[in-house]
């Protein structure tokens, strides 16, 4: 039975305001859902008589994302807002899930994803970059859909055929990156805190130890995959290649800060 629970997938809500998210990324946001747990709940909130949502409704069906209607009362009040809140509440208090998946670029959904915290509960949130910092340091990660339009794109641009040399390309300079001082900085502490006695830190620790310091960091803000060819790009850390001890055909990354001559 323990083995049971081990083995079973997070389960989540995802729960989505209509008016501060695009419809055409609803499948690289629910592909990037899928990497942290399953969605048994999926659910959109609007006005579904107002025009602007249209885009979303052949997305409904084929997501299996159920739409709740809520109109709204009075001008300037956004009653979708807390029809959200009521249902995450609600959804809380069952005890059935295991986080949260807010999708929205609004700061009125910060005292939600602290409430959900509270609880024990994981929160991931999706909006753009111009979401208020106090409700993306209230999750536990959050995700700027900007990556999910890059995937997006990307996508489309693999099934077309491009002049040699010509294919655009999404990623960040590789000299820009290197001077970045926050980012510099906000790896070196995420370094500093899980490296052993040794110097070395294991690249899997690093990892978590960044979103705890900073909610929104992935690697793919910075135009990189994965976080091993970011730090590799960096060029402050010795990189070390290692076999799982679990699974030979894997292999661990390990980092160690450069000595400064």
């Amino acid at each position: 039975m323990n083995s049971e629970v081990q083995l079973r997938a997070n389960r989540f809500a995802v729960l989505i305001d209509a008016d501060n998210a695009k419809a055409n990324l609803i499948e690289p946001l629910l592909k990037e859902v899928a990497k942290y747990g399953t969605a048994h709940v999926k659910r959109i909130y609007g006005d579904w008589t107002k025009p602007n949502l249209n885009s979303w409704k052949d997305k409904l069906n084929k997501f299996a994302i159920q739409p709740i209607q809520q109109f709204s009362y009075t001008s300037g009040k956004n009653a979708t807002d807390s029809a959200l809140i009521i249902d995450a509440m609600d959804l809380l208090y069952t005890q059935n899930f295991d986080g949260f998946c807010i999708v929205s670029s609004d700061s009125d959904f910060t005292r939600l994803a602290c409430r959900i915290r509270e609880s024990g509960l994981v929160v991931y949130g999706f909006g753009e970059k111009k979401t208020p910092e106090p409700f993306v340091v209230a999750c536990d990660k959050f995700i700027y859909t900007e990556i999910l339009e890059d995937i997006d794109s990307q996508l489309v641009s693999d099934s077309v055929s491009y002049p040699e040399g010509s294919k655009p390309s999404a990623a960040i300079s590789t000299n820009s990156t290197k001077h970045n001082k926050k980012l510099v900085t906000l790896l070196n502490d995420a370094y500093e805190a899980v490296a052993g006695e040794d110097g070395w830190a294991n690249l899997g620790p690093v990892g978590a130890q960044l979103t705890k310091l900073s909610p929104s960091f992935d690697s793919r803000n910075y135009g990189y995959k994965k976080l091993g060819e970011l730090i590799r790009c960096i060029g402050i850390f010795e990189v070390k290649e290692t076999r799982h001890e679990n699974n030979r055909l894997a292999k661990e990354l390990h980092i160690k800060l450069k000595s400064v001559h």
